[in-house]
């Protein structure tokens, strides 16, 4: 049986601390990679999920950096390659969070700003810092995580939409521009994915929105390993042939259409 298998292969994911983020870390660590763990602001959690990538018996090593800002990413590609090893893999993860969200007469303009610059522009910066190690092994993996917002396009999402819009955009023809490199370029895209802040004292999980689950096709809501186990597959070698994909993961709220 194929089984998802990451031995010798090291990943990047960025925002690495937030809900996501850390379950990304584990399942990639579980698959076998070593793992470069960004983060901002939050070192104590960061240094967390470093231990528990050590005591699956791969390596891990924090990094610093503001994904927005090309000089700070250039910095974390040069402490990578020092401590850690270029990575093959690269998950696109972070994002600025903006709140509250407001309509497009009323968004302010250092959100639709900040949008872009983590959206559009930490896409572009980490490309340019990750991409050429890869296509000089001839095998490389660019993972980003969009969201079934940028289907929607519903009130109060312009500011956010817009950001993943023009990532998405960006990232299709940055997946024509390396494909013959061997190198694949998608985006995983979830819905409102219950995680670390949903979670009971049992393990569980509580759904903050009975009436958003019941409208989902799966009538189940998507959870955070869900994700995960997407950007896995898609960082391995059973995803080969898929390049360019936006792929919902989203219990079917959001589907692409032909």
């Amino acid at each position: 049986m194929r089984t998802i298998d990451l031995n010798g292969k090291t990943a990047l994911v960025t925002g690495a601390t937030g809900d996501l983020g850390r379950v990304m870390i584990d399942q990639l660590a579980n698959c076998g990679a070593d793992t470069a763990i960004h983060y901002r602001t939050n070192q104590s959690k960061a240094e967390e999920l470093a231990a528990g990538v050590l005591a699956k018996g791969r390596r891990a090593v924090t990094v610093q950096a503001d994904v927005g800002d090309r000089d700070s990413v250039m910095a974390m590609r040069e402490e990578i390659a020092v401590r850690l090893a270029a990575p093959d893999i690269v998950v696109a993860n972070a994002v600025e969070q903006i709140a509250p969200w407001d309509s497009v007469l009323g968004e302010s303009e250092a959100d639709y700003e900040s949008q872009f610059r983590t959206c559009v522009l930490q896409n572009v910066f980490l490309a340019q810092a990750f991409v050429p190690a890869m296509q000089a092994k001839g095998w490389g993996r660019y993972i980003a995580i969009n969201t079934e917002c940028t289907m929607q396009c519903d009130p109060s999402q312009s500011a956010y939409v817009s950001g993943k819009g023009g990532q998405d955009r960006l990232l299709r023809v940055l997946a024509k521009e390396v494909g013959k490199d061997g190198i694949t370029v998608n985006q995983v895209a979830p819905g409102w994915t219950l995680s670390d802040r949903y979670r009971d004292e049992h393990g569980g999980f509580r759904d903050p929105g009975p009436e958003y689950t019941q409208a989902l096709p799966l009538k189940r809501r998507t959870r955070d390993v869900d994700v995960a186990y997407a950007v896995c597959f898609l960082a391995s070698d059973l995803a080969a042939s898929i390049t360019g994909v936006y792929l919902p993961v989203c219990s079917g709220n959001v589907m692409s259409r032909i």
